[in-house]
């Protein structure tokens, strides 16, 4: 289900094309998604949603990190990257994390493990940020460091964990999980 909100959130600001304004739609009609370009998010003002530039104090810092995660989550790093950094708090270990999601999916490896190790310096239970790091050093070639992570997680979280589990698998396979 959050597979696919995010998605649905990422689709929504990928579709291209011209119009960039767009009223909610009437009689019960849903509205159509703005077509936001890359380098625009959703701004949503009444029952209007338009497409407007990144920039830092453009929307709600809780509405540009849901938005750069779902760029993440679709494969869109650097846009992902773009929307985050307009995030007056940069010390969110949620956004340090996806940061460094986008820097190790778009294979600059060695930066997104520094914002892991920031994400987790802020916050340790921050399991997640420790699944994503661990898979970081399966990258790497670093199984002993990726199992000193799962061994975090399974202290925090236990063994049933989605977290445990994926990155149990990636440890065992040396296969990352498409997110």
């Amino acid at each position: 289900m959050k597979k696919l909100l995010f998605l649905s959130l990422a689709a929504f600001l990928m579709t291209s094309g011209s119009s960039t304004t767009f009223a909610a739609g009437g009689g019960g009609e849903p509205a159509e998604p703005p077509q936001c370009k890359k380098g625009e998010v959703v701004k949503k003002v009444g029952n209007i949603k338009k497409c407007v530039k990144v920039e830092s104090g453009i929307l709600p810092d809780e509405d540009l990190y849901q938005q750069g995660r779902a760029l993440a989550k679709a494969g869109e790093y650097d846009w992902a990257l773009q929307v985050l950094a307009a995030i007056e708090n940069q010390n969110d270990p949620r956004v340090l994390n996806y940061t460094g999601y986008s820097n190790r999916k778009a294979g600059r490896l060695e930066i997104g493990i520094t914002y892991y190790r920031k994400a987790l310096a802020i916050d340790p239970n921050f399991v997640l940020a420790r699944e994503y790091l661990g898979e970081g050093y399966v990258a790497a070639g670093r199984i002993d460091l990726a199992r000193l992570e799962l061994d975090e997680i399974k202290k925090r979280a236990g063994v049933a964990s989605e977290e445990y589990q994926d990155l149990a698998k990636a440890i065992n396979t040396g296969v990352i999980a498409a997110d």
